[in-house]
């Protein structure tokens, strides 16, 4: 992700309650919606130069919450033709200041996984409703504990293109639920990610080929757990780290997808 040095560096200058400007034409705002009682805020970017609908993707974060990260992701995906809207899985404000926090929210959606659908069933419904997205061209992304997050919504039945995880959980409960999937899927993992062991990989195998799924998994020599985030820093012993090599390839991958799927 050649992108993010100086991406990180604009996304920190916006101001979170209102939208502004990024690069000539690109627009960047936060977007308030419902899930029965819960509010959540999503952040949504467009490039504001045409009105003509265009394919959304919808971005589901890592378990530390909505970052910079997922809004550089959102800059790039924009600059490539998309509508881009990143969702709010834990809820408005809800933040967690450590990994302690971080995984005990995560916990709560990955043990209720019905919840977890119905928090990404809203956001999914937020970008189908803008204005300049096409309803029918969507593809939902995520990282981490949001790669698991965007199959969870293809296995519910919703209306994608596509689900792409980077680095995600790759399990289920439910795994009959794969026949509902509706669109192509797309796995990116580390050959080394200890979080996602091969028992786990051998079963969502499984798991696609028993639903006759469009499905596809790219396994990458040397990479572990978030191989496509710098900051979790370079020390692949720790079982999560950022690889460039990785990285790249993961991305490039994502784009020769995105062709095929719209």
């Amino acid at each position: 992700m050649k992108k993010v040095g100086i991406l990180f560096a604009i996304v920190c200058s916006l101001s979170l309650g209102m939208a502004q400007p990024l690069f000539a034409d690109i627009i960047s705002k936060p977007v308030t919606y419902q899930q029965d009682q819960q509010v959540c805020e999503g952040w949504l970017v467009y490039d504001n130069t045409s009105t003509a609908k265009r394919p959304g993707v919808l971005i589901f974060h890592q378990w530390m919450g909505i970052t910079n990260f997922e809004k550089g992701q959102a800059i790039e995906l924009v600059k490539l033709g998309y509508v881009a809207f990143v969702a709010d899985i834990y809820g408005r404000n809800v933040h967690p200041k450590d990994m302690k926090e971080a995984n005990a929210l995560a916990t709560k959606y990955r043990s209720d996984r019905a919840l977890m659908r119905n928090r990404a069933n809203a956001a999914f419904q937020t970008l189908s409703n803008q204005s300049l997205t096409d309803p029918n061209k969507i593809v939902a992304i995520g990282y981490c504990f949001g790669g698991g997050v965007a199959l969870e919504l293809a296995r519910s039945g919703a209306n994608l293109k596509g689900a792409v995880s980077f680095h995600g959980n790759l399990d289920t409960p439910n795994p009959s639920d794969a026949k509902q999937i509706k669109g192509k899927i797309l796995v990116l993992h580390g050959a080394d990610d200890p979080y996602v062991p091969f028992e786990q990989v051998l079963a969502f195998r499984k798991e696609m080929q028993d639903a006759k799924a469009n499905w596809q998994l790219n396994t990458y020599g040397n990479a572990v757990h978030a191989f496509t985030m710098p900051s979790v820093g370079n020390d692949a012993s720790t079982g999560a780290a950022y690889n460039r090599i990785a990285d790249n390839n993961s991305w490039h991958a994502l784009r020769t997808f995105f062709a095929e799927v719209f």
